[in-house]
């Protein structure tokens, strides 16, 4: 598979903020059902950015904002060995530069669950950030173009995505493939780890195959309202009759149901990985997206709303794992879940001991 880069499980937020970097221009995220190899292992959440003294609530200028992050970098670098601070600049460097041995270095430092590795780690993020941020400034455009693609078993993803992505790196893009764990694996259709990909792309793509019927079932409406793009895939040979049944059939479903966007309304084409039918009108027509999306400013809104939800959700993270850790409550959740279960305490109840134990800890 000509793709440069293939990362197994990554961890979403190291995620968020290395994918909008120089080092990779295209990204596709999938869910890891998909048959892809890596050697990469799985990433561990780790706590937040640290970003405590930077004045957000000021109304102020760009240049105050800019130099309220430069300090708050300063201040977590200073508090390093010079042993550390060399780490971290090598793999800075290293990422920025496009080196894929720093890359693997840096998730192994992110998958740490050592409390100092953890603080180097966001040390390191909040470095790239700057940086990226200096770089979408002088560009004056997003410098990634973050691409989702879902759909149910079947559909041909890994079998588009070694297509599509040998073709992207023969026009001399930079790509990388990300798998994202399903939520729900056992359900075996498409369901809520598809919205957690999309509230990390830009664009939305669903691959459906040429079937109907049962073999469809497992997609959710809410899904289909996400997609931007609608792809029915292996249209080619006797397939080709079914494939132009189907696009027909989401044709006339996408017009009844919410649209997301203002100025993009979504497509339905047909395309094959086998034959390449329909694959560079396809990459067009992403190309068009974006140029859209750009032009109307909801590109920049959506990613804003997405940063603003990666926040909230690595708070709750760990906020959540503070408490279950808490050595008062940790000890009390066994016995409290028993009880739940055998009906002799309400959920309710059972969580309001559990918060008292833990607000009572001092």
């Amino acid at each position: 598979m000509n793709i440069p880069m293939l990362l197994q499980h990554p961890h979403r937020d190291f995620l968020k903020v290395l994918l909008r970097t120089l080092f990779r221009r295209y990204h596709f995220i999938v869910p890891s059902s998909t048959h892809l190899r890596s050697g990469i292992p799985r990433a561990q959440p780790f706590s937040s950015l640290g970003l405590h003294h930077a004045k957000w609530m000021l109304p102020s200028n760009g240049l105050t904002r800019t130099l309220c992050l430069q300090t708050t970098l300063k201040e977590q670098t200073e508090g390093l060995s010079d042993k550390e601070q060399k780490l971290v600049a090598e793999l800075y460097t290293g990422l920025i530069q496009g080196q894929r041995a720093c890359l693997a270095e840096a998730i192994t430092l992110i998958e740490s669950t050592h409390n100092r590795k953890k603080e180097l780690a966001q040390v390191l993020l909040q470095k790239v950030l700057v940086h990226h941020r200096e770089q979408e400034k002088l560009k004056g455009k997003p410098l990634a173009f973050r691409v989702g693609l879902s759909g149910p078993p079947g559909a041909g993803k890994s079998t588009f995505i070694e297509y599509f992505g040998k073709m992207l790196t023969e026009r001399g893009h930079k790509l990388s493939v990300l798998a994202v764990d399903p939520s729900s694996c056992t359900s075996g259709g498409v369901g809520q780890s598809e919205f957690a990909v999309a509230d990390m792309v830009d664009m939305f793509v669903l691959l459906l195959p040429p079937a109907g019927g049962d073999e469809l079932q497992g997609i959710k409406r809410g899904i289909i309202e996400m997609a931007d793009l609608v792809a029915i895939t292996k249209s080619d040979g006797d397939l080709v009759v079914p494939a132009r049944r189907i696009q027909a059939e989401y044709v006339s479903a996408l017009k009844l149901l919410r649209r997301r966007s203002g100025v993009w309304r979504p497509k339905v084409i047909r395309i094959s990985a086998r034959s390449g039918e329909g694959i560079a009108e396809m990459w067009d027509t992403m190309k068009e997206f974006q140029d859209v999306m750009l032009a109307s400013g909801e590109l920049t809104a959506k990613r804003q709303k997405q940063q603003r939800v990666w926040m909230w959700n690595l708070i709750q993270e760990n906020v959540v794992e503070h408490f279950r850790t808490h050595p008062t409550v940790r000890k009390r959740i066994p016995l409290l879940e028993e009880s739940v279960l055998s009906g002799a305490l309400s959920p309710g109840l059972a969580a309001d001991l559990l918060l008292k134990a833990f607000k009572s800890r001092d």
